[in-house]
C-alpha cells in the first residue's frame, strides 16, 4: 500500500527558524539532517519536498464566482505542513515506523499517516 507522510513541524526547530534552530547543538543539527537523509533513502520512500515557511503561503478560495486570496496558511501556522514524502509499504505498522524516525515528529511537531487512494 502507498502512504503520503505530512510532516507537520509545529515547534520542531529547521533551519528556517534561526532562533530555534540555534537552540541545537552541532551535534543535534548534524543528526537532523542526518536522519531526514536516513529516511528520504528508505527503500520504498518517494522523497517529496520540504516547504518554505508557512508565512510564504497564500491561501486561495472561490466564493460566488470570485477568487479570494489570503495571504498565510488556512491552518494556524503551528498546525501548517512542512514538507511530505510518500511511502510504498506492505502495512501501516511499517508507515507508522518511518513516521516514528522522522525528526519533527520527536521535535514538537508530528508526522500525519495518510494511505493514497488508488484506483
Amino acid at each position: 500500500m502507498k502512504y503520503m507522510l505530512l510532516i507537520h513541524q509545529g515547534d520542531a526547530p529547521t533551519p528556517y527558524t534561526p532562533d530555534e534552530w540555534a537552540r541545537l547543538s552541532e551535534e543535534e543539527q548534524q543528526a537532523v539532517y542526518a536522519d531526514y537523509r536516513a529516511v528520504s533513502e528508505t527503500p520504498g520512500v518517494t522523497p517529496g519536498q520540504q516547504l518554505q515557511p508557512a508565512e510564504t503561503a497564500t491561501t486561495v478560495r472561490v466564493h460566488d464566482g470570485k477568487t479570494l486570496t489570503t495571504d498565510g496558511p488556512f491552518p494556524a501556522t503551528k498546525e501548517a505542513l512542512g514538507g511530505y514524502l510518500f511511502f510504498e509499504a506492505d502495512d501501516l505498522d511499517a508507515a507508522i515506523e518511518l513516521a516514528s524516525r522522522i525528526p519533527a515528529a520527536r521535535l514538537g511537531g508530528a508526522v500525519e499517516v495518510r494511505p493514497i487512494e488508488e484506483h
